[in-house]
């Protein structure tokens, strides 16, 4: 007879995978032990995925980045105590971009709760802003996945191990996947009088690429995306030739339509900010962004009512796109905007690419090339550089060929990452200016002590770090190099550093770059 911390586990597995769950992401421990042996049951009868990763903070990602990667709710189980705490930052993470995890943590019986028991504290409540479903009974998950992320808090009494390890309760598993969620609309048609512009997000608010051409379509509007690696038709370099002010008051308009949110070009920001009717399309109005405001707002992409776009207008546009494509195209030198662009244009369709924060997601947005074919991913939710490879590594087991690009303090801050690698395609490009690169372009730079503080050099050799770890690893230092290693198509877990000039010189060549984008966008597309 099964004691009921084994009968708590049985129900909870059967249930999850009757709900449709196929990915289990595993950190061994203790007090889970009940989870655990179930969870190996369920992988052995082929029913599930069974992920096991050693260390919490990286599980989490890991499991956002599969997540994100299949649209399908992936569960991360974890003992008690700081191994829960571990789980925050995924969990923020995925709350912010509102994924589908779900975090299942074992704990102690409520009773030991403040009373000195070894590795027992406050585990309701410890993933906030996520809330907890703390119980010691039998529930029902469908009532905790609605949508978004989610934490249940199973409390496991000894004894943990059951009195024999028979799987006979996961005979005759009915599955019946959850129902895609309804989400309600304020207002389900959208009435626009004139020319605008639409400009998506890097997370596209979570709709997919084929929705918002779709709505693209039809308004036949100017298209600015913050990641053009998923729009071929977005106006290429947007962020550089908006940088003027100039610029931005002769491309005036308006109303401008926003999907999801843009989160990293201060030059679009300063456009949308500049434009009497923002219309804003995003599903976390209802649910995490609740104070976003707007002329209006919608949780769905509407139904659309518009009058005919002028030609001028969109031609306009444009042409400022092909004069940011001649002036960058002739005038941008080795650097890290140009190893980011050569890998974004080089990388084989059908294949993903994960593009880190700081430094190189922006300069996909400025500098590369728009295209399709590829799935990219980014952690926008609230862009940190933790988890980056981890979640990379997520992403990559649901596709045959995977790339990420990543800067060297955020490889060493997920480094742990490389302990459980996974068995993928997946190739690491790592842009090593030894530091904090991004600083040397924001108002930071050249603080007193910006170095020490902002710079924060490494001095690392990331090659011999890497070989440490057993994996093959390779020193780029040309476009030509970089075409090669895509070229041919490496198997197993890459990495790839690519040396490119300092700090300091790339961010006076952004600079630079982009006031010649804009003043040639001036002059060329007649707006001086």
């Amino acid at each position: 007879m099964s004691n009921f911390s084994t009968t708590l586990a049985h129900s909870t597995v059967r249930q999850l995978i009757e709900c449709g769950v196929t990915d289990f992401v595993l950190s061994p421990g203790s007090r889970n032990a009940p989870l655990s042996i179930a969870l190996h049951q369920a992988s052995e009868a082929g029913l599930i995925n069974l992920h096991v990763r050693i260390d919490e903070r990286g599980a989490g990602f890991f499991a956002l980045g599969l997540s994100r990667a299949s649209d399908r709710y992936v569960v991360c189980i974890c003992t008690s105590g700081t191994a829960v705490a571990n789980y925050h930052p995924s969990a923020l993470e995925a709350f912010h971009s509102d994924a589908k995890l779900l975090f299942l943590t074992a704990d102690r019986p409520a009773r030991l709760r403040n009373t000195g028991a070894n590795q027992t504290t406050l585990q309701d409540g410890i993933l906030s802003p996520l809330a907890t479903l703390d119980t010691a009974e039998i529930f029902d998950p469908r009532k905790v996945l609605l949508g978004g992320p989610a934490h249940i808090n199973l409390q496991f009494d000894e004894p943990l191990l059951p009195s024999e390890m028979s799987s006979t309760w996961l005979d005759s598993i009915q599955v019946k996947p959850l129902d895609a969620e309804e989400l309600g609309n304020a207002a389900d048609r959208l009435t626009v009088k004139s020319d605008g512009v639409i400009i998506v997000g890097h997370d596209r608010g979570n709709f997919s690429v084929d929705e918002i051409n779709e709505f693209v379509d039809i308004l036949d509007w100017p298209l600015i995306a913050e990641d053009p690696l998923s729009f071929p038709d977005a106006i290429p370099h947007a962020a550089l030739f908006l940088s003027d002010e100039g610029v931005r008051a002769a491309l005036q308009c308006e109303e401008v339509i926003v999907i999801g949110r843009t989160t990293l070009s201060r030059s679009i920001n300063a456009y949308i900010a500049s434009i009497d009717e923002v219309i804003v399309i995003d599903p976390r109005i209802e649910t995490v962004d609740i104070d976003r405001s707007a002329s209006q707002v919608f949780s769905m992409i509407p139904h659309v009512t518009k009058h005919s776009t002028t030609s001028e207008w969109l031609e306009l546009w444009k042409s400022c796109g092909r004069v940011s494509v001649d002036r960058i195209t002739h005038e941008i030198e080795w650097s890290e905007q140009l190893a980011l662009r050569a890998i974004a244009h080089n990388i084989p369709d059908e294949s993903a690419l994960f593009i880190g924060s700081s430094r190189p997601v922006r300069d996909i947005e400025g500098y590369a090339a728009p295209r399709g074919g590829i799935s990219t991913f980014a952690n926008r939710g609230l862009a940190g550089i933790d988890g980056n490879i981890a979640t990379a590594f997520g992403i990559a087991t649901e596709f045959e060929r995977s790339y990420s690009i990543l800067g060297d303090l955020t490889f060493l801050h997920d480094i742990s990452a490389l302990v459980n690698l996974p068995d993928v395609s997946h190739t690491i490009f790592i842009i090593d200016n030894n530091g904090g690169g991004i600083f040397s372009t924001l108002p930071q730079a050249g603080v007193p002590g910006f170095e020490e503080i902002f710079g924060t050099p490494h001095n690392k050799n990331i090659p011999s770090i890497v070989s440490a770890f057993g994996l093959p690893v390779q020193v780029l230092k040309t476009v030509s190099e970089i075409e090669m290693v895509i070229a041919k198509r490496l198997s197993g877990v890459n990495v790839v550093v690519v040396e490119v000039p300092d700090r300091q010189l790339n961010a006076a060549r952004v600079k630079q770059l982009t006031q010649s984008v804009s003043s040639a966008v001036r002059i060329g597309s007649n707006l001086a």
